[in-house]
């Protein structure tokens, strides 16, 4: 695997160009600003002269002057605004790799990693490489251009005052370095806090429902006030800190050039050396302990856009899903035939869930799926989905092994329903299309007619053209269901799951929820995971899982009549109705 850095350069060279113009940009622009000491001296020579003062020599000394200073002022502009493209250019590139690579990794992933951490990589991590490598590069580039520049501007002036100037570098670099050092302690720690007060601000406006029902409004104001504390504490110390970098570098600097005063006038006197002379000598030891006074932020500016775009390249590194086999088939108008073989999965090595698993689904069965939490139920339909690969065995649909039919087909012969309603920010009509964007406005609403929706659609102010939230605030838990029942409804799959889709519906909204979902079932493979088992009496077949393992198999009838698992199970959900 190459280094960051190299990986970098990489994608800067993606735009070699317009990087090389902001490169030859920095350098004109160093330069300029380097001429332009010398012009002052000539000047102030001509000004200070034994005669009056020679017109003659001084305008064109000042002429010369403006030419320098503003052809500096247009490339530096040129400087940043292609700077400025770059990043910009950069942070998109970035961005687009990440969501492409992120698109095409498994499941497992968004298992492991918060959702947070992967958005952070979106915005702070892609904007900390942007700003840190274009803004740091060129101003080390910049830099390192005015040092050597100004060097030999003063090696040219006057040795001996180089010498002076240079012996004072380290010491005035060391200060910096000090102070940089635990400033930076300090500034993580002002992240961290700041990190914390979002994360908790966010929490509270999110559960203000909560917050207001349980009177948490006081507790929740003294933990704002005490994160708040840490970090106005923080916050003041780093800052505190860091600001004695540049007085602490300006003394240094300031008895630097006391130095350099005394020996210049002792050279002048003795005529090797003008006042002009003098003067653009001390503008270059001014322009020379500029850019190493701030060498260490930029380096720690540098370090932590390397930091930040490893964290981008291990996401970006990550196996993503295997490709589909080269003699893999489409799956079309699927029967809904389902066959597990033998099937073993594990989340974790050391802890396997599923173990030497059959089963045998025919087209149009009713198969409900029950059990306790962790009992392998929604495993089942990740591993048919191909959201995980089994690890042994086969699953099969209309006879043919998924891993012989592609991913894009496999799951688009599948309508899911889960507990969780996803919506995305836009119209309903979007809401429902999302499973078939080309769906004309006549399709949309006889889906979520089929679906039941329509009706509550046409009481909203702007009916289908009504904008929601991807929180669906506006709307109550039933009807964002029956809009994700109209999605599927919709997408008219081969084959339904409804993964716990009324465990968080009243059971009145309920009731008219499993109508659309009868009207949907009629003529599909349905398979229902349910804890609430008086939804599923009507199932053809009802599992019972425990440990990833079929425990009992049979309708609702027969598995009351084993008194078994099964009627356990249900008797514990209404023994308390029943007295």
């Amino acid at each position: 695997m190459k280094p960051v850095h190299i990986r970098l350069l990489n994608l800067l060279l993606n735009y070699k160009g317009m990087l090389a113009l902001a490169v030859l940009s920095a350098v004109i622009n160093v330069v300029a600003t380097l001429v332009g000491p010398l012009y002052i001296g000539r000047a102030i020579d001509v000004m200070i002269g034994p005669s009056q003062v020679d017109f003659t020599r001084l305008q064109p000394a000042l002429l010369l002057l403006l030419i320098a200073y503003g052809g500096s002022s247009l490339f530096l502009w040129l400087l940043t605004y292609l700077s400025t493209r770059l990043s910009y250019k950069l942070v998109n590139r970035l961005r687009a790799q990440l969501y492409a690579n992120i698109n095409l990794l498994p499941l497992r992933f968004y298992d492991e990693v918060s959702h947070g951490n992967t958005i952070n990589l979106f915005t702070n991590d892609a904007d900390t490489v942007s700003d840190g490598i274009l803004q740091g590069l060129m101003a080390l580039i910049s830099g390192v251009i005015t040092i050597v520049g100004c060097l030999l501007f003063m090696v040219f002036l006057n040795p001996l005052m180089t010498g002076v100037v240079l012996l004072s570098t380290p010491v005035a670099y060391s200060v910096a370095r000090f102070i940089t050092t635990r400033s930076q302690k300090l500034f993580k720690e002002t992240a961290q806090s700041l990190g914390k007060l979002n994360g908790f601000a966010e929490e509270m406006i999110e559960g203000q429902k909560i917050v207001q029902a349980f009177n948490y409004e006081p507790r929740s104001l003294q933990q704002f006030k005490d994160i708040n504390a840490q970090l106005y504490q923080a916050g003041v110390r780093s800052q505190f800190i860091s600001s004695l970098a540049n007085p602490a570098t300006r003394i240094v600097n300031n008895i630097t050039y006391t130095m350099v005063g005394v020996i210049g006038a002792v050279v002048a006197i003795q005529g090797s050396l003008t006042a002009g002379e003098i003067s653009s000598f001390l503008i270059y030891a001014v322009l020379f302990a500029k850019p190493i006074n701030e060498f260490t932020s930029v380096l720690t500016q540098l370090q932590s856009a390397i930091a930040s775009a490893e964290r981008i390249f291990r996401v970006n590194d990550l196996e993503p899903e295997p490709p589909d086999a080269a003699d893999a088939r489409l799956l079309r108008d699927s029967t809904g035939a389902i066959t597990f073989d033998h099937v073993s999965f594990a989340y974790d090595a050391a802890q396997p869930l599923i173990k030497d698993f059959n089963l045998s689904i025919a087209p149009g069965d009713h198969v409900a799926i029950v059990g306790h939490t962790g009992a392998g139920k929604t495993t089942l339909v990740n591993l048919l989905m191909r959201f995980y690969d089994i690890e042994s065995g086969a699953i099969s649909v209309d006879g043919t092994d998924i891993r012989r039919i592609t991913r894009s087909s496999l799951r688009q012969s599948f309508g899911m329903v889960l507990q969780d309603t996803w919506l995305l920010n836009g119209s309903i009509r979007d809401n429902i299309a999302y499973a078939k964007p080309t769906a004309t406005l006549d399709q949309v609403i006889a889906a979520a007619t089929a679906a039941g929706a329509h009706n509550f659609i046409c009481s909203l102010p702007n009916g289908y053209d009504t904008v929601i939230t991807n929180m669906g605030d506006s709307l109550s838990q039933g009807q964002k269901q029956l809009l994700t029942i109209s999605r599927v409804m919709l997408a008219n799959p081969s084959i339904l799951i409804l993964d716990e889709a009324t465990s968080s519906i009243d059971t009145y909204t309920e009731m008219h929820i499993q109508e659309a979902f009868r009207r949907m079932m009629v003529g599909r493979t349905s398979l229902v995971i349910a804890h609430r088992l008086s939804t599923i009496k009507s199932a053809d077949i009802i599992l019972v899982l425990d440990k990833g393992n079929i425990v009992e198999k049979g309708n609702h009838e027969e598995l009351l009549n084993k008194d078994g698992y099964y009627a356990a199970l249900y008797h514990s959900q209404f023994e308390g109705v029943a007295t």
